[in-house]
């Protein structure tokens, strides 16, 4: 989670701008401690019936954090064990880490 937020409850990614001035929107819709977009945090509450979690409680983010260790677990057969692969699902998504997006990445 520090990794995503630095522990901050309304981390959001930077503003993107046009001609220096012109504020565009973000790069992501990443919000709140996990950092987790729209469509996953739906699928979270979904699935887990949390229909009150917010992306900025502390508790629910933690909670979501967990489901995404189960479900990538579930969906790419990664040990629950096994923070590195664990942390390239959440940076990359499932789809992503399937497709070894990561690899093509610099750093």
């Amino acid at each position: 989670m520090y990794q995503e937020s630095s522990f901050k409850h309304d981390a959001a990614p930077p503003m993107e701008y046009f001609l220096w001035i012109i504020p565009t929107g973000r790069a992501s819709d990443a919000y709140g401690y996990s950092q987790a977009k729209t469509p996953t945090w739906s699928d979270y509450i979904r699935e887990t019936g949390n229909n009150g979690a917010d992306r900025d409680d502390f508790d629910d983010a933690i909670d979501f954090m967990a489901w995404f260790v189960y479900k990538t677990h579930k969906v790419n057969s990664i040990s629950k064990w096994d923070a590195y692969a664990q942390y390239l699902n959440y940076h990359e998504g499932w789809g992503g880490y399937k497709r070894g997006t990561y690899k093509k990445k610099s750093g």
